[in-house]
């Protein structure tokens, strides 16, 4: 897994789409732990952008544009991409996740390539893997 170090500063931010995005993110909040940096609401009711931190990292979000092509993944026929985040406690998180009603797709489990992970899916079915090193990559 790629190593993240306090001196580097994030330079892929994902930008995820939602139908009902301040529902979105709400359950990111709750469920995953993120923390609301900013949200720009339309005169609709839909988000034109909002950011999301978890662990000092961003996620962007908006609602979806279907004249712009942004679907969110409940219109796709299969799950387009997945998301990977490091936690600091993997299983604390995924009681906190499961207790807030993510849809948990795989259990925690130690993995060969050092971490332990979970997968969860959000409310519109985005795929999130949440995960922390194993002390000694065992």
């Amino acid at each position: 897994m790629p190593e993240n170090t306090s001196d580097t500063r994030q330079r892929i931010f994902p930008m995820l789409a939602y139908d009902d995005a301040p529902a979105a993110i709400d359950f990111l909040k709750t469920a995953f732990g993120f923390e609301e940096r900013s949200r720009m609401d339309m005169p609709d009711g839909s988000i034109g952008h909002a950011e999301l931190l978890l662990s000092g990292n961003v996620v962007m979000l908006a609602t979806t544009w279907k004249a712009g092509g942004l679907a969110s993944p409940q219109d796709l026929p299969g799950i387009p991409s997945q998301l990977f985040c490091e936690v600091d406690d993997v299983d604390g998180h995924y009681h906190r996740a499961k207790g807030a009603g993510a849809i948990v797709v795989a259990e925690p489990d130690n993995q060969g390539h050092g971490f332990r992970t979970y997968r969860a899916m959000d409310l519109e079915g985005h795929r999130w893997i949440f995960g922390s090193p194993v002390p000694d990559g065992k």
